[in-house]
């Protein structure tokens, strides 16, 4: 999509250059703009959130544009509703050819950031592959908005510079969400994480092949690659942006297709599994942020990317292997191999030195069955640093939900011939049972994991669709920000 200029301005809303202003309106308030006024009296406006009206500004050679948007009572707007509201507003600009955008940003905690966030999320789409217009196949138009402002009484521009770099991020990770599995190779990967470093000093990137992923001891993240004629990829980026706070750890699953291998999955709908790579896209792109804003923190994030294909070569239920670690593990299910993956990668992270590691990931359909797509599921052996990541996740809406964990989950976990099992034949609690599967590889540090099969796509908010959503961008950027030091 198109860069769009974002800026904050102090001052006069209506002193804006842009070609189009957005006004805010409230219930039970009376407007004094005349503009929205006018639309209000004629009953065009109403202050219904997402409701969106169209006026002209009365005088002037070339009458402005002026929007008026709906945000239902001003004492409970917050920042996720300013999201939505700007994504509808941003929505109708787009339909109106819009070029610069000037909002009048109510007053409230995050909400200034969350207009530019809601404007440039809603405002994305993936064409890369589509050789017709919006126009010759169907699809809405593309959008003519070059840039944003947002006018405001107080100095807002750190937040909305931090809220533009944070969404521009997210997007990107949609671009990864978003390619096919022959183009996002877990090789297109580490080179796209290679990218990512060379834009700033404070990033360094290092990427493992089989090989050195063998030699290390992976056999567990071995096992899965073992299918594919793909190269595996262990992507390790380090930022060093100061501070005082812990060395955090970021993992990503980045499994770029998953067949289910051996144990393979119903064909239906198997073409989403390119996006069973979401975790480690987030991980990437949010590490780019973050040396972009340049925040005090200090991060290990590991990106274990690979296929998961059946072959002569793939790994067996009843296979038995020894992850880093040096547990031990029955390999029951063949599709269950993101726990695999992501054992290597979390107690590769933990060696690394990481205080506080928090992984993301696309691992259990089960955590759909429970939470939908409103929230993904969190795990934690750990209150304060739990109390961290679910700060982020209200500060960004990128919403999440504690699931616990007990030694009676932790006992499903135990194989029959070796340490643990992938896989158990009850079935019961299979998000836990995966999250207390991965406990066992983080040597106690505190951790949290995220369960993102809900949220990374399909998530259906009004700023991000139906399709890859980046979940987890803004959430890990702000969880730096607070966390970092």
């Amino acid at each position: 999509m198109p860069s769009i200029a974002v800026s904050a301005r102090r001052g006069a809303p209506e002193e804006t250059d842009a070609d189009t202003r957005v006004v805010a309106l409230f219930e039970g308030e009376e407007p004094s703009d005349p503009a929205v006024r006018a639309l209000v009296d004629a009953g065009e406006a109403k202050p219904a959130h997402r409701k969106v009206a169209v006026g002209h500004e009365d005088s002037g050679e070339d009458r402005r544009r002026v929007l008026v948007a709906g945000l239902g009572k001003r004492e409970e707007l917050d920042h996720e509703k300013a999201r939505v509201a700007a994504a509808s507003v941003a929505s109708r600009a787009r339909d109106l050819g819009t070029r610069s955008l000037s909002w009048a940003a109510p007053e409230g905690d995050g909400v200034p950031e969350a207009l530019v966030e809601g404007t440039l999320l809603a405002l994305y789409s993936f064409r890369r592959f589509k050789s017709s217009s919006p126009s010759e196949d169907g699809d809405d138009a593309e959008s003519t908005l070059t840039s944003l402002e947002i006018a405001s009484s107080q100095d807002v521009g750190e937040a909305v510079e931090r809220a533009r770099v944070s969404a521009e991020a997210q997007n990107a990770a949609r671009d990864l969400q978003n390619l096919p599995s022959n183009v996002a190779t877990p090789a297109f990967l580490a080179e796209r994480a290679t990218e990512v470093a060379a834009q700033s000093d404070s990033l360094t990137v290092e990427i493992l092949g089989r090989g050195e992923i063998e030699s290390m001891g992976m056999e567990a993240f071995a096992a899965v690659a073992r299918g594919s004629d793909a190269e595996p990829k262990l992507i390790v980026l380090r930022y060093e942006g100061g501070g005082s706070g812990p060395l955090l750890g970021f993992v990503g699953k980045a499994v770029t297709f998953d067949t289910g291998g051996i144990s393979i999955k119903p064909s239906a709908k198997m073409q989403e599994m390119k996006f069973d790579m979401s975790g480690g896209a987030a991980v990437i792109e949010s590490l780019g942020a973050i040396a972009r804003l340049g925040l005090p923190a200090r991060i290990v994030a590991v990106v274990p990317a690979t296929e998961n294909m059946p072959s002569g070569h793939a790994m067996k239920p009843g296979d038995i292997v020894t992850a880093k670690n040096g547990k031990t593990i029955e390999i029951n299910n063949t599709d269950a191999e993101g726990r695999l993956v992501l054992a290597d990668a979390l107690a590769y992270c933990v060696e690394q030195g990481a205080e506080r590691v928090i992984d993301l990931a696309t691992l259990t359909g089960a955590i759909i069955i429970a939470l939908g797509s409103t929230y993904a599921g969190l795990f934690s052996n750990d209150d304060a640093w739990y109390g961290e990541v679910e700060a982020a996740c209200l500060a960004t809406g990128e919403l999440g939900w504690r699931l616990p964990l007990h030694p009676e989950y932790l006992e499903l976990t135990k194989g029959q011939y070796a340490d643990l099992t992938n896989a158990s034949d009850q079935r019961k609690a299979s998000s836990i049972y995966a999250a207390e599967f991965l406990r066992q590889f983080v040597d106690d540090k505190p951790w949290v994991h995220v369960d993102i099969a809900g949220t990374a796509w399909g998530l259906g908010r009004t700023y991000v669709g139906s399709g890859a959503s980046g979940y987890g961008v803004r959430m890990l950027v702000e969880l730096a920000r607070r966390a970092g030091g």
